[in-house]
């Protein structure tokens, strides 16, 4: 029995945040609480129980041994209050919001109309879906599933692979016509280029090969954004090579809006992954999605 009510609960879903962002500022920052109020309920949680849930120092905050065993239960108490309440509706319905987070152009080019086939079938599942192309923390973010090119960033996430991905250099034909194509990878710092920057405003790295090694180029590039769509619309108006994920770019391809150069050393996969908290428990809602998504993406080409 969960001794304190709606008020433990608070306190519990508070102590995960704070297990999970390793600190109780960020934690209080989600809850709405100032860093006092949210170190005071962990406190409250901790007389409660009659145990130290974390060792805290001016430097870190780590679990105890008591904390990581609370932590582990907590998670799959309120995992199974979640399931609880998506099975009291009749006939079973799935029902609930899912938070999703994916890529500028992966969202409104690819799963726009996949979400809306999934509505079809699930009508009381709603979506709150938030487009970014920075790093995701299914946590700080308050995320359920997020969409993310490249590996595992984080050992506390689940990755289930959406398609083998590869990225290219592309530039629309006009321009290449202009200025000329690059014989080798080193020739693009010479031509006009498009970069996505990262929330910190460092360049995103162009990745190859030659001569059988890796190598990465961090061009400072003539225009710049940290949306991928800007940069792949910029890229189709002409002003400057893109690097870009084929899935991204396949519609642009085939109309001729755009073609590739540097096929041979711009030839390694990129994943595209689908990412969630792991834990032993998972929503019907965020389930299903997750496994629809990733029939949806696995029937798309290869190499769209």
């Amino acid at each position: 029995m969960i001794r304190g009510g709606a008020g433990r609960l608070a306190e519990i879903a508070l102590f995960l945040d704070a297990a999970a962002l390793g600190s109780f500022s960020a934690a209080g920052r989600k809850h709405g609480l100032s860093p006092a109020a949210a170190s005071a309920a962990i406190a409250r949680l901790e007389t409660a129980l009659g145990v130290t849930l974390f060792e805290r120092t001016t430097r870190q905050l780590r679990l105890t041994d008591e904390g990581a065993h609370y932590r582990r239960y907590s998670e799959q108490a309120l995992d199974l209050l979640a399931q609880a309440e998506d099975g009291l509706h009749a006939g079973g319905a799935v029902r609930g919001v899912v938070r999703i987070s994916a890529p500028s152009d992966i969202g409104r080019q690819l799963l726009l109309p996949m979400l809306d086939s999934f509505a079809a079938l699930h009508p009381q599942v709603r979506h709150a879906l938030t487009l970014t192309d920075a790093t995701a923390n299914l946590v700080q973010d308050d995320v359920d599933l997020a969409i993310r090119y490249g590996e595992l960033p984080d050992s506390d996430m689940v990755a289930r692979l959406l398609h083998p991905g590869r990225r290219v250099v592309c530039v629309a034909p006009a321009l290449a016509a202009r200025v000329g194509l690059p014989a080798a990878p080193r020739d693009l710092a010479s031509l006009p280029t498009l970069v996505l920057t990262a929330g910190d405003g460092a360049p995103q790295e162009w990745r190859y090969r030659e001569d059988g090694k890796r190598h990465s180029l961090r061009l400072q590039g003539a225009w710049h954004s940290n949306d991928g769509e800007i940069i792949r619309r910029w890229a189709v108006a002409g002003h400057g090579y893109a690097y870009k994920s084929l899935l991204d770019i396949g519609d642009d391809l085939r109309a001729g809006r755009l073609q590739t150069v540097l096929d041979d050393h711009f030839a390694d996969s990129v994943p595209l992954n689908l990412l969630y908290r792991r834990s032993r428990f998972q929503a019907p809602r965020i389930t299903l999605l997750a496994d629809f998504l990733q029939q949806q993406f696995a029937a798309l080409p290869a190499q769209r």
